[in-house]
Formats: C-alpha cells, sequence, structure tokens
C-alpha cells in the first residue's frame, strides 16, 4: 500500500510502499477512501505537540473495513467507517459514564501513537471504528464524510457542555478556522445568534454565509466594544475562542454578559490569560474546557449530517502525492474550512 510518512518537525512526507497491515486480535483493517486535513494533525506537522517518529498522520477518516481479526464479531468487510480519534480504556469512571475524553488510562490518538490516515489501509483496535450510517454518502463525499467525526463533532460536543440554548447570543473567535467555521454552523443550528469574530474578510464574509448573523473584524478595533454593541450592552452568552491567545480570552470574558460561559479551546498555540475573580463570583461567569468529543457525540454528529441538518465544509482536496502541499496551505491558514485528502479509486 501507498503511504505519506512523516519522519521529523518540519519535514517533507516521504511516499512509501509499505505491507498491507494484517488485523491481531480484537483489531481491524480498512481501506481508506479520504482523511481531512486540519490543524489539529498540522500541529503534529509542525512540532507543537510530542510524536514518536516516523508516523502516518490522519484520523477525519472515511473508510471500508478491508479485514477484521479474531474476537470482532460486530464488524464486516465492506463497513463504511470513520475513526474515533482517542484510544480510551473503556474501564475507568470516565469512560463508563460516557465522558471517555477524561479517561483515566488514555493510551494516544489515531495518527500520532498509531499510524493513521495519510495511507491506502489503517489498522486500529475495533473499538476505534465508528459505522457510518446508511443515509450519508460516503462514496461520492468521501472527505465530507471522513471530517464530520472531528469537525462536526467537536462544536456538537460545545454545544452540549456550554448548554449553548435558542436564542442566546454566541461569539466565535478565529470563525474562520476549520473547526471555528464549523461551530458557526453549529451554533446557527442551535438556534443561537451567532456572531463571528475573525481578522480576515473573507472568511469572516464565509462566516456569514454559513450561517453567522453578525461579523466582527477584530483587527479593526475592540471586539469588547463590538460585542457589547451588537447585544445592546449586554454582552454574550456564550465565547468560544479557537484563537486562544492572552489577549483574546481576556476580551472574551470582558464580552460575557451575567451567568455567561467562555471555552477557550486551547491547542498547542494558545497562550496564558488573566482574569478577575471577583468579576467572575460576582456576574457568574464561567469557564470551561470542552475536549474533542465522546464517542456517541461523533455517533450523533454522523447522524445530524445524514439527516440533512447539517453539511461540513471541504473546500480543497488533494491527493494523497500532495499532502505537503496541503500542509502549506493550513501553514498559512489560507484554507476555508477543512481541507481533505482523497485516495485515487
Amino acid at each position: 500500500m501507498k503511504a505519506m510518512v512523516l519522519y521529523g518537525t518540519n519535514e517533507s512526507f516521504v511516499l512509501e510502499d509499505r505491507p498491507i497491515p494484517t488485523p491481531g486480535p480484537g483489531e481491524a483493517v480498512a481501506r481508506v477512501l479520504a482523511c481531512g486535513a486540519g490543524l489539529t494533525i498540522h500541529h503534529t506537522v509542525a512540532g507543537r505537540v510530542p510524536v514518536k517518529f516516523p508516523i502516518v498522520i490522519g484520523h477525519e477518516i472515511t473508510a471500508e473495513i478491508a479485514e477484521v481479526g479474531d474476537d470482532v464479531d460486530w464488524l464486516a468487510e465492506g463497513d463504511p467507517v470513520t475513526a474515533y480519534y482517542y484510544f480510551t480504556c473503556g474501564r475507568c469512571r470516565w469512560c463508563r459514564i460516557n465522558r471517555e475524553t477524561l479517561c483515566e488510562n488514555m493510551k494516544g490518538q489515531v495518527g500520532r501513537h498509531m499510524d493513521g490516515g495519510y495511507a491506502e489501509f489503517i489498522k486500529l483496535p475495533a473499538q476505534n471504528f465508528v459505522k457510518i450510517p446508511e443515509g450519508l454518502d460516503y462514496k461520492n463525499y468521501p472527505a465530507e464524510v471522513g471530517v464530520i467525526s472531528d469537525a462536526i463533532a467537536t462544536p456538537y460536543k460545545v454545544i452540549r457542555h456550554a448548554r449553548i440554548s435558542p436564542m442566546e447570543n454566541v461569539a466565535v473567535i478565529g470563525a474562520g478556522g476549520g473547526l471555528g467555521i464549523h461551530m458557526v454552523m453549529m451554533a446557527r443550528w442551535a438556534g443561537a445568534r451567532v456572531t463571528a469574530v475573525d481578522v480576515m474578510p473573507e472568511k469572516l464574509e464565509k462566516c456569514r454565509e454559513v450561517g453567522a448573523h453578525e461579523i466582527v473584524n477584530a483587527s479593526e478595533g475592540s471586539m469588547t466594544e463590538a460585542l457589547m454593541d451588537i447585544t445592546n450592552g449586554q454582552g454574550v452568552d456564550v465565547v468560544v475562542d479557537f484563537a486562544c491567545r492572552g489577549s483574546s480570552i481576556e476580551d472574551g470574558i470582558r464580552s460575557l454578559a451575567k451567568a455567561g460561559r467562555l471555552l477557550p479551546m486551547a491547542g498547542p498555540t494558545a497562550t496564558s490569560f488573566q482574569f478577575n475573580p471577583r468579576e467572575m463570583l460576582r456576574n457568574e461567569k464561567q469557564i470551561m474546557g470542552s475536549r474533542f468529543a465522546t464517542k456517541q457525540e461523533v455517533i450523533d454528529s454522523l447522524d445530524l449530517v445524514a439527516r440533512g441538518d447539517i453539511w461540513p465544509l471541504v473546500t480543497e482536496t488533494f491527493s494523497l502525492e500532495q499532502v505537503d502541499q496541503a500542509h502549506e496551505h493550513l501553514e498559512k491558514g489560507s484554507i476555508m474550512g477543512r481541507a481533505g485528502i482523497v485516495m485515487d479509486t
């Protein structure tokens, strides 16, 4: 099989011909049709997260089961699947209450601690494969279906975790990024009044196209003042910050209404911030963490797309041999929504 292998930080990918993996007990092998390319995996390329090289990165897959190992009776050859990103134990108290993103025995992630989707085949523990529902046309839209497991599932988790309700004011900072623009779409789906905040006019216009009621160019003045003006001085109920610079988080806190919730979606480039505990206490504001999604939330997100409630935004696709080009675009921040790596068929 063909695989694009990363041997070190900020190095070009190397095209290799590797044997098709064989599943062991409790494992399965799937033929990859497409794999999403976003900042989560680009952080690996840029050296912002620790990995053991060489590695095949990528986890937002659309694939078909090719072979199953012993003790796997719920997957069969030909089943369409995507992947659950985390390797969890399934036994600790957090896994047992369907909060496996807090697993006490986390073993890593797909594409960081086990080879991922930048290859024609992928081998994973069978429990990490999630079946794609019948209503999704994964053969004609493999890239779009692949990114659901992250680009839709992560905002879906935010909506549930932050208790976003219809008619609430929600501000999305870094709204033009791959996760940010899907957060705009999902907050609109949840019935909120959505304001997109970014510094790139073309991305802000795209945010308006996909559902933002208001847009704020943070490079043109005070974000806090703009959000206060939009809400008639009341502040926003929820701020979801994908930029996570200290200044953006602090501005976000100042923009919150009474009982407002701030979710700093901190990646490896996030910086620290300061806040006034007295202000948080007096107005019952909250700072909340929200980490990826549970497996059930991935399943729910697939079902949402299958029934037509939402559709992921993939604006650029590349062949497997073009992954370096895809990551150049990611580094520049020029991609609207998500990019996808589509295998030859």
